[in-house]
């Protein structure tokens, strides 16, 4: 399967002129179920408000926490993976769909200092907050990019301008031969084997609620071992 994930980043509303042939699922977060009328699944937090949120029709369905947090805890939970809607709606199509791609576009995180900031004029830079699950989105990107290839799915970046992901580049002609990212096995079971040691999972997703059990110089560290993981066997055969 073919996941589609579209963001809200001004450049997401070129995708509203795309063929569809080329996706099986199209996966639109927040604000961008407005980009174009044939979304499968539309995925929005519980704070998100209802005047903006999509309404499903035939053959379309919206995924909120009740669906999200589950999966994502499946892959850890939020502190590890990073409490963003793009992070979140990646791992929950891991989860649900069990996809071979994910191709994303317009989740960049970035956010120009002028002019719009998402395809609908100015928004929240929701990943620019003050967070302890977000200290790098490089190293979030990393993670779930490896995990993602574990179980055989590549995540590749659509866009084509700066970007906080480390996912690789690719073209929609070329999401049907993406393969799964290269990473270092003994650098991730590392990683792992950190986070099952300390222990930060979240049952209910408000990590928010239990902050004072968190070290973020320990997450830190298992940010660099992820980004390390993704990025070390790259290095080595360039």
């Amino acid at each position: 399967m073919y996941v589609l994930m579209l963001g809200s980043a001004p450049m997401a509303a070129e995708a509203a002129l795309w063929p569809r042939g080329w996706f099986d699922l199209v996966l639109v977060i927040n604000n961008a179920w407005r980009i174009r009328p044939d979304w499968d699944v539309a995925i929005h937090p519980y704070d998100f408000p209802v005047e903006r949120q999509a309404v499903a029709g035939p053959g379309q369905r919206i995924v909120t926490e009740t669906e999200f947090v589950p999966a994502q805890n499946a892959y850890g939970g939020f502190v590890y993976a990073g409490a963003t809607m793009a992070f979140t709606a990646a791992y929950w199509a891991l989860h649900a769909m069990r996809p071979s791609v994910i191709a994303v576009y317009g989740c960049d995180m970035q956010y120009p200092a002028q002019g719009p900031t998402h395809f609908y004029g100015t928004g929240t830079a929701d990943p620019l907050r003050a967070d302890i699950t977000l200290r790098s989105l490089e190293a979030k990107s990393a993670r779930l990019m490896v995990l993602a290839a574990m179980q055989g799915c590549a995540v590749v970046n659509l866009s084509t301008g700066p970007s906080r992901l480390i996912f690789p580049r690719a073209t929609r002609a070329s999401v049907a031969h993406a393969a799964p990212g290269v990473w270092c096995p003994e650098l991730a079971a590392e990683a792992q084997a950190l986070e099952g040691e300390l222990g930060y999972l979240v049952p209910s997703g408000r990590y928010w609620e239990e902050l004072g059990r968190f070290d973020p110089v320990a997450l830190d560290r298992l940010d660099a071992l992820w980004l390390q993981a993704a990025t070390l066997p790259l290095r080595q055969t360039g």
